[in-house]
Formats: structure tokens, C-alpha cells, sequence
């Protein structure tokens, strides 16, 4: 098998608008009209080329999971969080790139990466 990329992230989360409210007002996604009629609550979103799931059911415990949004201007992004009164870490270099911290309403931790300079 050779995957040919992510299609999509599937988190939990205990309350789908505050989640859908998250990810598309703060943090920029797009909510897709796609999604089919499930049996539980949840929502689409369009992240660039990829998806990220929200599913509405218990959040698990905090053990470092994460995704991963690929941003550029990540001491923008960061100041413009910061400004509607989002708590984000520092950025911090990693490997060639950097990264910064989120936690969404539901407890799940979203990194903000930005890839390395060209």
C-alpha cells in the first residue's frame, strides 16, 4: 500500500457548535455542506486540501494526541489569536520548522505549524 495522502481527521468533541464556532470563526477552516444525515451529531470542515471531522462523543484524556494545521506567519497567526482571547503558546522552533499550541473548546490540542523558510 502507498497512501496518497490524508484525507481526514476525526476528533471527538462535547459540544459540536462551540467546535464548529472554534474552527471555522477562530482558527479559519470551512464548513462543508457535504456531510451525509449520521445518526450523531457532528460537522465537515475543509482545512486547505484535508478534512477535519468533528464527532460529537466523549472527548478522551489529554495524552499529547494532536493534529497538525500547516500555517504561514505563524507570529501572525499567533497575535491575531491572541487578540480575540485565544490562549496559545510561544512558537517554538522544531526540527527545520516551528510550532505553536491551541486547545479547542472540547479540550483537543491543535497545533499550528509552519513549515521552514524556501
Amino acid at each position: 500500500m502507498r497512501p496518497a495522502g490524508l484525507h481526514h481527521v476525526s476528533i471527538n468533541v462535547s459540544d459540536v457548535a462551540a467546535a464548529r464556532d472554534f474552527y471555522t470563526r477562530v482558527l479559519g477552516l470551512t464548513e462543508r455542506a457535504d456531510r451525509p444525515d449520521f445518526s450523531f451529531d457532528g460537522a465537515w470542515l475543509d482545512a486547505g486540501g484535508q478534512q477535519v471531522h468533528l464527532i460529537k462523543a466523549d472527548v478522551p484524556p489529554s495524552l499529547g494526541q494532536h493534529f497538525a494545521l500547516a500555517v504561514t506567519g505563524l507570529d501572525a497567526a499567533v497575535a491575531e489569536l491572541r487578540t480575540l482571547g485565544v490562549a496559545v503558546t510561544d512558537p517554538v522552533p522544531v526540527g527545520p520548522g516551528r510550532q505553536a499550541f491551541v486547545t479547542d473548546p472540547a479540550g483537543n490540542r491543535v497545533e499550528l505549524q509552519e513549515p521552514p523558510a524556501r
